[in-house]
This record gives C-alpha cells, sequence and structure tokens, in this order.
C-alpha cells in the first residue's frame, strides 16, 4: 500500500484536500486498498482552513510517504520555515512531490523547483516566476511532471493532477473508472490550457449560452449564423447583434476558438492523425486548421502535439 501525506498550514484553502477523495475512491474500486492518506501539519492537530473550517492533522514526524502533495492557499502562502524544512527532507525520501495550486511557492522556497518546469494558478504565475526565477515556468498548463516533482494549477486541478497519479500507478482504467465517479468527463491531459473557451467568452444570456454550448457539442457541422440563432431561438440578425454585444467577437471567431480548444485536447491525448483531428473538430482541412493553430497559438498543430509529448 502506498502512503500519501497531504501537507496543510494555516489559511490552506479546502478544495486542495478535494484531491483526497480521488485516492478514496481507487481504494474503492480496486481489488484491495492501494493507498493510505494522511493530512499532516508543522504541529498536528486541528489546523483551520482559509474560511475557518478546522481539519485534524498528524505532526511531521519520521514517516517517510510514498507521495507528498503539498495544498495551496487562497494566496501565495506566507513563510513556512519548518514546512520548508520538512519538503526538503520529504524529497530526499518520497518517490514524488506534488503541488496543488500555491503549494508551488512552498517547494519554490524548499529550493525543490531550481531548474525545473513547473505551473501554479495563472493568477500567481508571474509572481512565481519573479520570487524564483530559475523555475522554467510553464503557465498554461494544467499540471507539470519535471522528475519527481509533480505541481499543478487552480484548486481544481488538483483533481486532475490526483488523478494522473492513480493512473501512473495503477493504469487508465482504474482512473478513469475514479473519474466517472466524480461524474467527470475525463481526466484532463496535463498540457491542456488552464482557460476555457466557452468560460472565457462570458456569454451574459441564456440564449447566448445555449449557442455556445450548441455549437461546442456540435463542431462537425458547418455552425452557420443561422444555425446557431435558431439555437439560441433568436433571428439571425439579433442574434449577431447579442453576441458581439456579449462576448467581443463575431459567431464565426468564437466558434474558431472552440474548434481549436477541441482539437488541442485532440492532439494532446490521442494518436489522431491531424486529417482526422482537423475533420473531427470541424475545421474543412488540416491547412485551416493549421492557420487557426497559428493566430491562436504562433505554432502549428504538429509543432504543438511535439511539445506535450516531449514536455508531458
Amino acid at each position: 500500500m502506498q502512503r500519501v501525506a497531504f501537507v496543510v498550514f494555516p489559511g490552506f484553502q479546502i478544495m486542495s484536500l478535494a484531491a483526497m477523495s480521488v485516492f478514496e475512491f481507487a481504494n474503492l474500486e480496486a481489488p484491495v486498498p492501494r493507498y493510505d492518506v494522511t493530512v499532516v501539519s508543522e504541529r498536528g492537530g486541528a489546523v483551520a482552513d482559509s474560511a475557518g473550517l478546522r481539519v485534524e492533522t498528524k505532526p511531521f514526524g519520521r514517516t517517510a510517504f510514498d507521495t507528498v502533495i503539498v495544498c495551496g492557499g487562497v494566496g501565495a502562502p506566507p513563510p513556512l520555515p519548518r514546512v520548508v524544512a520538512y519538503l526538503r527532507r520529504a524529497v530526499r525520501r518520497s518517490r514524488r512531490v506534488v503541488s496543488i495550486c500555491t503549494g508551488a511557492f512552498l517547494l519554490g522556497e524548499a529550493g525543490l523547483l531550481d531548474g525545473r518546469r513547473a505551473t501554479t494558478h495563472w493568477l500567481l504565475a508571474r509572481e512565481l516566476a519573479s520570487r524564483f526565477p530559475s523555475i522554467r515556468l510553464d503557465d498554461d498548463r494544467i499540471y507539470t511532471i519535471d522528475g519527481p516533482i509533480w505541481t499543478s494549477a487552480g484548486m481544481s486541478a488538483g483533481l486532475d493532477v490526483a488523478l494522473a497519479l492513480v493512473e501512473a500507478d495503477h493504469g487508465a482504467a482504474l482512473a478513469r473508472t475514479v473519474a466517472r465517479k466524480f461524474v467527470l468527463y475525463h481526466r484532463r491531459a496535463g498540457g491542456q490550457s488552464q482557460f476555457s473557451a466557452l468560460l472565457d467568452l462570458e456569454a451574459k444570456s441564456d440564449r447566448i449560452q445555449t449557442a455556445l454550448v450548441y455549437a461546442r457539442r456540435n463542431l462537425k457541422r458547418a455552425l452557420s449564423v443561422d444555425e446557431l440563432a435558431a439555437a439560441a431561438n433568436l433571428s439571425a440578425r439579433q442574434f449577431s447583434r447579442a453576441f458581439r454585444s456579449e462576448t467581443g467577437q463575431s459567431p464565426a471567431k468564437a466558434v474558431e476558438r472552440l474548434r481549436v480548444e477541441a482539437a488541442r485536447l485532440m492532439l494532446d491525448e490521442t494518436r489522431h492523425p491531424v486529417d482526422v483531428v482537423a475533420r473531427e473538430t470541424g475545421f474543412a482541412d488540416r491547412e485551416r486548421m493549421r492557420r487557426a493553430f497559428v493566430r491562436a497559438f504562433g505554432q502549428p498543430p504538429q509543432a504543438l502535439r511535439r511539445h506535450a509529448r516531449e514536455t508531458g
């Protein structure tokens, strides 16, 4: 059985501990329990999170853990010398040290990110890079793996990195089963963007949001303005005016963003040829997809796929 420690500190964010449920369900779904999970802190006892909820913990000790996971806080954690000292010891005794969200700052303080690739929540990524300039920052990844050090983005990414840990330990089938228990469509790939096009477009009305969701579910279709307007129950003229007013973009540009996002995910998570990816995500051909990728990322699809495989 693999021992896993979650490291908390006063003011940690409780959502970091949601990742514990991944190991709980892995134990329930496996033929025999796979993980023994403990929450630890500097002195043990009850530790209050950022909202005042108190969590019982065990004190740091000499117990060796297979995996040590550092929780994040609402912002960058304050200096915590004993936590930093514990992490410096842990990296010598553990197979993996993992951070969720701003827990990466504590790994940085401990010197565990020196010369390594790392990520954190996009809002604080530049601060992380400024405080620890030797880090090779991947500021738009869900999670990053560099040797024994795993770092993840915002709090919800803790579920993704925990599922990735389970997959690395016990295979994709168990990770998929656990993901289904959480009603997750899939485990997001580490290289997937921290941003969602649907969220970033910020539709303000239900009708425009309905049209965007319809588009996301039907990317293989041509998706004319008339079709999207019908999904929103508006005339084409009303729809185009309302869409641009709410999102600041034309329907065609927004649909391209949705297609690019879906295509990048397929490139990261499958081995489908670029022609197949282009067809499945509604691009007329690979050349149109290439041009859309260059506009969005400054690189063609093949270059992004190669980078994801080299760094994932």
